[in-house]
């Protein structure tokens, strides 16, 4: 049995094992492959691991040894679903590994821009509270979360997370998703124009999907309060990034944090890097070694599953 790492590098820099993985047979593993070489490398491998790597209807044509794709992520689209099935490979991805931390970054994208602790941070160091005259300072408006309402645009289980955190730092919540769901004590289903215009925050938890690309466009934002906080840590292509930007820039939003982007890595014309108060990672919510840990755990048990043949998580 041969397997193959296409990308290991972004899941597993140096700080991981791949050695549960060799149990299975032979594993050769590439930190990055860039689509052309896709083929050459799995040419005659039964299982296939990849995170971002393109995996095309060329690619299974070609490779017609290939019985297995596992997908070290949660998203599958980087794969031609009907191809693979067209040609009897089985794809599986790792849902829900990553729930906690993301919903650990939604905040932490929240606490920075209504707190400024980067900010502040700084400007200790660069030695602002040494002169000052009074005991604190403050350079930009803080902000407190307790009574705002936080809007959630999706609510499956990462939705959910961030919404029981939302509780517990005592702010209202509002829900709207695709069909209605039970909501706890202290939060409303309501439909998304009802959401965006009373909420304070807006956090995207939705997948992308052909029928809600650009959902926070110029339409979307008109919509919100004044000086409202757009948070995304879904998926890039959810908003209008010209659109935000352009609501930065005119104080229709008061901020917007995101740890993900409609091309990643970030282009250098993307407009939100020239936005004012837009706070921005590089797609690290799911990074955590934790996380990772468990990604990677999540996936021995796809193989061991399929090899089983009581397949697990699958896509197709």
């Amino acid at each position: 049995m041969k397997l193959v790492i296409l990308d290991g590098y972004a899941s597993n820099p140096g700080d991981l094992s791949w050695d549960a993985f060799r149990q299975f047979g032979e594993l050769t593993v590439y930190d990055r492959t860039k689509p052309e070489e896709a083929i050459e490398r799995i040419a005659d491998a039964q299982i296939v691991l990849l995170n971002k790597t393109q995996l095309g209807a060329q690619v299974f044509e070609a490779c017609r040894n290939l019985k297995l794709v596992s997908v070290l992520a949660t998203g599958y689209n980087i794969v031609d679903i009907q191809a693979a099935r067209a040609h009897g490979v089985t794809v599986c991805n790792v849902p829900g590994y990553s729930t906690g931390a993301v919903a650990q970054m939604t905040f932490a994208l929240l606490l920075e821009i209504t707190q400024q602790v980067g900010l502040h941070s700084k400007a200790v160091f660069d030695g602002a509270w040494q002169r000052n005259p009074d005991f604190c300072f403050w350079n930009k408006p803080l902000s407190e979360l307790q009574g705002k309402t936080m809007g959630l645009i999706g609510y499956g289980a990462i939705g959910q997370a961030v919404g029981n955190i939302a509780l517990a730092f005592g702010m209202k919540l509002l829900v709207t998703a695709r069909h209605e769901k039970t909501v706890p004590e202290g939060a409303e289903f309501v439909d998304t124009d009802t959401l965006l215009r009373n909420a304070d925050v807006v956090s995207l938890h939705c997948p992308q999907t052909a029928e809600n690309l650009h959902m926070m466009g110029a339409q979307s934002l008109a919509k919100m309060k004044d000086g409202a906080i757009l948070i995304n840590t879904a998926r890039g292509g959810l908003l209008d990034e010209q659109a935000v930007a352009d609501a930065l820039k005119s104080g229709k939003l008061g901020a917007f944090g995101a740890d993900v982007v409609s091309k990643e890595p970030i282009s250098a014309d993307n407009p939100l890097l020239t936005a004012p108060n837009c706070f921005l990672t590089p797609h690290i919510a799911w990074a955590p070694r934790e996380t990772r840990l468990r990604l990677h755990r999540i996936s021995v048990e796809n193989i061991r599953a399929f090899l089983a043949g009581t397949p697990q998580n699958t896509v197709n």
